[in-house]
């Protein structure tokens, strides 16, 4: 549930981006509420990275934590700072997207993508100022290139600090075709030409009730996945294909009663 008023929910034209409106000012301060809040955070979620880290250094072999190379604002490069979600070097033909049921996403590694609790240690690149707690995604150089190459406002994104949360984000899937990435791209520029106290504060609140949603649909799959997958084998070889088509050939004459008694309630209505 998100709780963002229409106005914000416009998609942003693709013909370039004016400078943002909001005063410097607003950067600044809100540069170092940031920097306060993200340090907060960190301290607070100690706990559960210490966890995490135990899980994931017994469910794959590899380190628990991984870096990569992203580009931050006026296209700088840093180092972005995760907890190991793949399979260890899993990527050493080159940088790819991720896909849906990846086979490289270890069991522990879907349910922290899914909650994103893998983005926690992100909190430290906010604290080094390579990033804001709000603003658009950070992507990968060699990525970057390619997308510019086809959407020449892409690199327009970088006129501010990459950041956790946005407003993509929470309202778009993850990237996975230039399509989606189109649509990405117009929230990105909208909320840089609109970005302000009440945007950012919008976003916070919608933030909030989106992780906690996340994080129950994402935990009740967890506990319930091996049945569902033993179901799903049953169903397979217990050849359930053909009752599904029996009811598709059903369903117009199901939808023609359907008709026939709210005709007879309207007359006797009548």
């Amino acid at each position: 549930m998100l709780l963002l008023p229409k106005r914000h929910m416009k998609i942003a034209h693709e013909d370039g981006v004016i400078a943002p409106k909001t005063p410097n000012a607003y950067s600044v301060i809100k540069m170092t509420v940031e920097w306060g809040l993200s340090l907060i955070l960190l301290v607070l979620a100690a706990p559960i990275l210490a966890i995490v880290a135990v899980l994931v250094k017994i469910s794959s072999p590899g380190p628990v934590f991984y870096n990569q190379l992203r580009l931050g604002q006026d296209g700088r490069e840093y180092r972005v700072y995760k907890i190991r979600t793949m399979l260890n070097e899993c990527e050493v033909a080159g940088a790819v997207w991720a896909v849906q049921d990846d086979p490289r996403v270890t069991p522990i590694g879907r349910f922290l993508r899914e909650t994103h609790l893998d983005e926690i240690p992100q909190l430290w690149n906010v604290l080094r100022g390579e990033m804001s707690l709000i603003g658009p995604r950070p992507e990968r150089p060699e990525i970057a290139t390619q997308l510019e190459s086809v959407m020449p406002t892409y690199r327009e994104r970088l006129l501010v600090r990459p950041g956790i949360t946005g407003l993509a984000q929470l309202r778009l899937p993850a990237d996975s075709d230039v399509s989606g990435v189109r649509r990405k791209l117009s929230h990105d520029l909208y909320y840089i030409r609109e970005r302000g106290f009440i945007l950012d504060l919008q976003i916070v609140l919608s933030t909030l009730p989106y992780l906690l949603a996340r994080f129950s649909k994402s935990l009740s799959e967890l506990l319930i996945r091996s049945h569902g997958k033993r179901a799903d084998r049953q169903r397979n070889l217990g050849g359930q294909t053909e009752v599904v088509e029996t009811l598709e050939l059903r369903l117009p004459v199901i939808e023609a009663s359907r008709a026939m008694n709210e005709a007879m309630d309207g007359a006797q209505a009548a």
